[in-house]
């Protein structure tokens, strides 16, 4: 329905003070700390994993090479969307307006609603991190203990047994991540580069980053995980005690 005189008579008449309800200040940009960003001009992209190669093995003298292979594995499309949202206004409420409320002001709120469909769009990748309702190429949700390999058998990028956000159970994510292993069994390099929490958690996680010995304890014994890594704080994050490294 366009906004019209009728919607706003209010605007119409000298006298208000103030218009309050939409002007209130916008958190930083968020989003590009929990994904890589990417621009395309096609309709839709497509990811493919591959396979590796195995470990060698001893060839006897005279004896022929042991020949391994490698294959294609799952593919992830993105079918790129359009998302919009516009406002109608009558001519005579533009006109008439005295206060530059339903004109400029709902302009700059519609620039805000695009930015926060933006952090919420992005944020929901790790809000749906666990549901099985969103899967990827590999017929799994993003997190999960059973991600199929390409070569056989599975692998873990969630904990063996949910946790909540602490020292043992961070530990523990590091351990794993640093265990990580290829397809075919191979030792691949990789380690936690940030600790994301939702605003619910971050007291906590200050606290946990940022205390160079273990936390309420008297034992002497320092913090592995002190200042390891960075603490991003997100505040579309919809699960109270969901952290993700």
């Amino acid at each position: 329905m366009p906004i019209a005189t009728g919607n706003f008579a209010k605007l119409l008449w000298p006298g208000l003070n103030t218009v309050y309800g939409k002007d209130q200040k916008e958190h930083k940009v968020e989003w590009p700390e929990l994904v890589d960003k990417h621009t395309s001009r096609k309709a839709w992209e497509e990811d493919l994993s591959v396979s590796g190669f195995g470990l060698p093995v001893i060839k006897g003298e005279g004896e022929t090479i042991t020949y391994d292979t490698t294959r294609q594995g799952f593919i992830d499309r993105y079918s790129h969307v359009v998302w919009a949202l516009g406002f109608i206004i009558t001519r005579e409420m533009f006109e008439d307006d005295l206060y530059d409320v339903v004109g400029e002001k709902k302009a700059r709120e519609l620039s805000f609603v695009m930015r926060q469909g933006k952090e919420t769009n992005v944020a929901n990748m790790y809000n749906r991190a666990f549901n099985s309702s969103y899967t990827f190429g590999d017929g799994k949700e993003l997190l999960a203990t059973d991600h199929p390999n390409i070569a056989g058998g599975t692998f873990a990028n969630e904990l063996a047994t949910a946790a909540d956000l602490s020292e043992a159970s961070l530990e523990q994510a590091c351990i794993d991540i640093m265990k990580y292993l290829d397809d075919r069994g191979n030792k691949i390099s990789v380690k936690p580069t940030k600790l994301i929490v939702p605003v619910d958690l971050w007291p906590f996680a200050e606290k946990l980053l940022g205390t160079e010995y273990k936390m309420d304890t008297a034992e002497n014994t320092i913090s592995v995980v002190y200042k390891k890594v960075p603490l991003v704080v997100n505040h579309y994050l919809t699960d109270a005690d969901a952290w993700f490294l």
